[in-house]
């Protein structure tokens, strides 16, 4: 059993059913059938080997025919294929054994053809890749417009309609009479033949602009496209093919007309009465589309938002501020519903013509794209173990929870106050995630980068889950935590409102909760922390750190070596072997008394080390991007990259490999191989009882799940002990036997080591807590919000003038 998810919901153009109660989505080598009312997703087209390019739904031939439920479907496994989605059941499919990149059907919406039904055989336009290039290898790619007919299933002979050096889109006309491409400045439009023969010539004409067209369309009734280019212009032909596609001979007539005739805006003997120019977006347009009535031109591209153009008088009005860069703009049956894709991963359903959004169709957004990126940094993911959600940072200083069974959005947390624009400089990095072990608590770190060396500046902040739908408020903010260093690790105690952060600045500190709130309490509000301890180890960077399974040993990592800490009363315990290179991820295997080390940079390293012995126990030399560990079994997971030269048959086409390890046995228990290493994650989740019965495998219930998720976000949840899960790639032992650990019965950790801890002085004195710690540096986050709350004059000079006076009396002491 293996759940995937995670997909783009973006990759190509979605389609409405029939009766707009449906959106087909193309989601990876799948089509997701979702909801219009709910947002959620209802069923899915499963048979394709590779991403799904294009999905058409088969238009009523009758008002009663609405309720049918048939599409077509293309692929980059060379199959076209046939579906009923109500059911769902492939009913037929096309093979033509060569990529697909993009698709049209022109006769479904040619409603005015006289000899509509009389004709057996369906055609359809497809975009694929060279048929003799795997031939000719020393000729250059080229991909190339061919006539198929799906009746017949085969490409018609040898018609070739054109040919370009890049896939682009095929857009077809709302009357089925017309389809076309842009390819770099020019604008290639054919006009579909009768039904009636096969293969009929295929007239052509062509546009020209002086910049890059990235997108097409046409009006639905008159001979009217629209164009946009790379600088956010929209070029409107008017009366295109009036001459070559007057009758059967307007490409000879086409020869006599007079050159100097008026056409304003039309480029040189351009087959078009005019050309008008419309300019608002300041970045390239990438959606264009008329509303079905013809009286509207709806544009949109980077910025985010919207323009609706009124087509007779050019004025326009906007839907602002989606906050993503807009993809695709799709028109339902329904005149009051129509869809909008963001290149955030979103599907906005909205509600015509008032432009508001109805639902929102949400999957995992892209991962950040930071301009500056230490290893140490990780890779800003965070699971929730016991409900199964994951929380990533997104692009517009957020973190989203999402679902990993439902595959499906939860919530998004606004961590950085700041209004974000698509293509802005990125200012401010989200450097790390951490979320409590119960998910009700949840520590961020951020970095705001200097501007020209002055202005930088670190913050860490911690957050309390309001509801059980991921809905965080903010408790508490410190500024500069570590002075001016950046912030390594941040980690949660197991069982105590208790964190550890760590500094390559060469310390860390362990910050508590002004009291220990259980989470059911309804009194906790507006609670804080303070900084509980601070500890270093001969000022080396520190630059990991992590828990045990009881919270009674700390383990912080000071560049190559592993410190060992009591973190109830700062002690220093005890410091195992160095490591080759700088250790850059801690974890603790369940309740066993291993630990595993995973290390970067010229000489990276595997290493797991005994708590009872105080000794490395087995390494590899591996270069690991991620480690999770079981909480209550003696297993760990591994991430490891394969090196770039790795030409291994059972390796091809993947970049890494997920190594499951017993604590004690150097040999693992099973590893399969994966696609997009690089920036993944791993993760165990504990089955929730409540949903045994949805996950249950062969009836029986698998006591932990492990979560892979790639580094485009895709993610896969599996048993990891389970025979069948070989089915992931590679090689499965027999599985791992249980091995027990002699002489230690239950305990583990520091108990392991030193025996119980002494219960804890309750009745001590607790520190006064603050809602938030100030910087050392006011005058560098005094003006941050509005403009209006700004403190006054006497405020900024006094809290300069302190931070002064304080500084020159630590000099003199």
């Amino acid at each position: 059993m293996m759940m995937r998810g995670g997909r783009s919901l973006v990759s190509s153009p979605p389609a409405f059913s029939n009766d707009a109660s449906k959106l087909l989505v193309c989601t990876s080598n799948t089509v997701s059938v979702f909801s219009t009312a709910t947002g959620f997703q209802i069923t899915s087209l499963e048979g394709h080997t590779a991403l799904v390019t294009s999905v058409l739904v088969v238009p009523p031939s009758s008002p009663a025919a609405k309720v049918l439920c048939y599409c077509w479907t293309a692929s980059l496994d060379g199959t076209i294929r046939y579906w009923d989605f109500s059911v769902p059941e492939l009913m037929k499919t096309v093979d033509i054994r060569v990529p697909i990149f993009s698709m049209v059907i022109p006769s479904f919406l040619d409603v005015t053809a006289e000899d509509k039904g009389k004709h057996e055989d369906l055609f359809a336009y497809v975009f694929i890749k060279d048929t003799k290039e795997t031939q000719d290898k020393s000729k250059s790619s080229r991909r190339q417009i061919r006539k198929c007919n799906l009746s017949k299933s085969c490409l018609v002979g040898r018609l070739i309609l054109g040919e370009t050096k890049k896939p682009e889109v095929l857009t077809v006309s709302p009357s089925g009479k017309f389809f076309g491409i842009c390819n770099k400045c020019k604008l290639h439009i054919w006009k579909v033949p009768d039904q009636g023969s096969e293969h009929a010539a295929v007239r052509k004409i062509t546009l020209h602009h002086t910049k890059k067209i990235t997108v097409i369309t046409f009006h639905p009734t008159q001979r009217i496209i629209a164009a946009g280019d790379v600088t956010g212009r929209i070029l409107t032909w008017r009366g295109f093919g009036n001459r070559a596609f007057a009758g059967s001979n307007g490409i000879e007539n086409q020869k006599l007309i007079n050159v100097q005739e008026d056409k304003p805006g039309v480029r040189d003997n351009d087959d078009a009465d005019s050309c008008s120019t419309w300019h608002w977006h300041s970045a390239e347009v990438n959606v264009l589309s008329f509303s079905s009535d013809g009286t509207y031109l709806y544009s949109g591209g980077k910025e985010g938002v919207l323009v609706v153009w009124q087509l007779d008088t050019g004025k326009k009005k906007f839907l602002p501020r989606i906050g993503s860069p807009l993809l695709y703009f799709i028109d339902s049956p329904d005149p009051t519903l129509s869809s909008i894709s963001c290149a955030d991963n979103q599907i906005h359903l909205l509600k015509m013509p008032s432009m508001g959004i109805l639902k929102t169709i949400s999957g995992i957004k892209a991962p950040c794209c930071y301009p500056v990126k230490y290893e140490g940094w990780g890779n800003g993911i965070a699971f929730d173990q016991t409900a199964g959600l994951v929380a990533l940072r997104t692009e517009n200083y957020c973190i989203q929870f999402y679902s990993l069974f439902d595959d499906h959005g939860i919530s998004e947390v606004q961590v950085c106050e700041r209004n974000h624009q698509p293509g802005d400089d990125v200012t401010v990095m989200v450097t790390a995630v951490a979320l409590s072990v119960d998910g009700s608590l949840m520590s961020t770190s951020e970095v705001k980068l200097a501007e020209e060396g002055i202005g930088g500046l670190v913050c860490l902040k911690f957050w309390q889950a309001r509801s059980r739908n991921k809905e965080f408020s903010l408790s508490t903010i410190v500024y500069e935590p570590h002075r001016d260093a950046g912030i390594s690790a941040v980690t949660f105690h197991p069982s105590c409102n208790m964190v550890v952060s760590s500094s390559f600045g060469g310390d860390f500190k362990v910050w508590r909760c002004n009291s220990d709130i259980s989470q059911n309490d309804q009194m906790c509000q507006n609670f804080s922390w303070t900084c509980h301890a601070v500890g270093s180890y001969k000022k080396k960077p520190m630059t990991a750190a992590v828990f045990s399974a009881d919270g009674s040993v700390l383990a912080v990592a000071a560049e190559t070596l592993i410190t060992l800490w009591n973190p109830y009363k700062n002690v220093l315990l005890a410091v195992l072997g160095e490591t080759l290179t700088p250790i850059v991820n801690l974890s603790f295997i369940g309740k066993s008394d291993n630990l595993v080390a995973a290390s970067c940079g010229s000489n990276p390293q595997l290493s797991i080390w005994s708590m009872s012995k105080l000794s490395l126990s087995w390494s590899y030399k591996l270069r690991i991007e991620a480690v999770a560990s079981a909480l209550d079994l003696s297993s760990f997971a591994a991430l490891a990259l394969l090196p770039e030269s790795s030409n291994e048959t059972p390796f091809k086409g993947r970049d890494g490999v997920i190594l499951l390890y017993n604590a004690t046995d150097p040999v693992p228990t099973a590893i399969w191989s994966v696609r997009k290493a690089k920036g993944g994650a791993l993760g165990f989740l504990q089955v929730n009882p409540s949903s045994v019965e949805e996950i249950s495998i062969d009836g029986k219930t698998p006591e932990v799940l492990l979560a892979y998720m790639n580094g485009d976000h895709e993610y896969v949840v599996f048993d990891p002990y389970c025979k069948d899960a070989h089915e992931a790639r590679l090689s499965q032992k027999k599985g791992p036997s249980s091995l027990e650990l002699k002489g230690q019965g239950r305990q583990y950790g520091y108990a392991s080591i030193y025996g119980e801890l002494p219960e804890l002085d309750k009745k001590r004195p607790e520190t006064p807590w603050v809602p938030s710690f100030p910087s050392e540096r006011p005058w560098e986050t005094i003006f941050s919000g509005s403009s209006h709350n700004l403190p006054p004059l006497t405020k900024l000079c006094s809290a300069f003038l302190e931070s002064l006076l304080e500084k020159r009396a630590a000099a003199v002491e």
